[in-house]
């Protein structure tokens, strides 16, 4: 017998998910308004996306947001996957609680303070050692860095504490090395938490505008600090043509993800469904 929801809760459900997604979905309605003014409906139009193409200040934002977060979220991923394997793998060693602050500190920590305290950092650095020269690419990949390595440490140690360590044992023992051992191994099983980190990352590093703006420096504009500028003159049509693709872009990442990691899933059910039929 189905057990069946309260309808109080399903109400309260219903309005929770209709507060949260009818305003995207007015918002890409209104991407299609072929009126200048954004809450005058003139009809339907796709001229705000055309001119939106064509605008190359927001497409050198969007490649540069693209950018850096592709390029913070992979390193963080290796860096963060290092600390959680530390975390989990190594009990005691000197320096743990240490680790254990540095890595979670980023989580608590208010954005504009850490901007602040990067942008001093790399001020200081500048001026002691010449480098980095200015400020742009590089200070955004190395911000962007430091926050979503926590995500990323905090999304695969529970994957990495719950992995069957025998497993990398009886590989070692067969002559494999400790390092072909955990690529071969464990790397496969911890897989969902590592593309979850990647996606949690690029997401993180994609709407990043406080710490964005203490380290980019001019010329280096990422997508949510154009965004910014150009919605505190108003909202412009084409800015809910950019917002709609992003939503797009987002849904289909999610959605390729979910399926590689069903397939991962499915396909680790199967084996162990081989192994002890074997």
């Amino acid at each position: 017998m189905t057990a069946r929801l309260p309808w109080g809760l399903v109400m309260v459900l219903a309005l929770g998910l209709a507060f949260l997604y009818l305003p995207i979905l007015v918002l890409i309605a209104y991407s299609f308004n072929a009126s200048a003014l954004v809450t005058v409906w003139g009809g339907f139009s796709a001229v705000w996306y055309a001119r939106l193409l064509h605008n190359p200040q927001v497409l050198s934002a969007a490649l540069l947001s693209l950018e850096v977060g592709v390029a913070a979220t992979s390193c963080a991923v290796v860096l963060g996957t290092m600390a959680a394997a530390a975390l989990v793998r190594v009990r005691r060693f000197r320096g743990r609680f240490l680790l254990t602050g540095m890595v979670h500190a980023p989580l608590v920590v208010p954005e504009i303070i850490t901007g602040i305290t990067l942008l001093l950092l790399f001020v200081s650095m500048s001026q002691i050692l010449g480098w980095p020269h200015h400020r742009g690419f590089l200070t955004l990949v190395l911000a962007h860095i430091s926050f979503c390595m926590a995500y990323v440490t905090v999304t695969v140690q529970p994957r990495l504490a719950g992995a069957d360590r025998a497993l990398e044992e009886a590989a070692m023992d067969l002559g494999a090395s400790p390092l072909r051992a955990f690529l071969e191994i464990t790397l496969p099983i911890i897989s969902p938490a590592l593309i979850s980190g990647w996606l949690l990352g690029l997401t993180l590093s994609l709407d990043d505008l406080v710490i964005s703006s203490f380290v980019a420096g001019p010329g280096s504009s990422t997508l949510p600090m154009v965004i910014y500028s150009k919605v505190k003159l108003g909202v412009s049509p084409d800015m809910n043509a950019l917002a709609s693709l992003v939503i797009l872009t987002v849904s289909i990442g999610v959605c390729c993800a979910g399926w590689l990691m069903r397939r991962a899933e499915v396909q680790r059910a199967r084996d162990r469904q081989l192994a002890e039929q074997g």
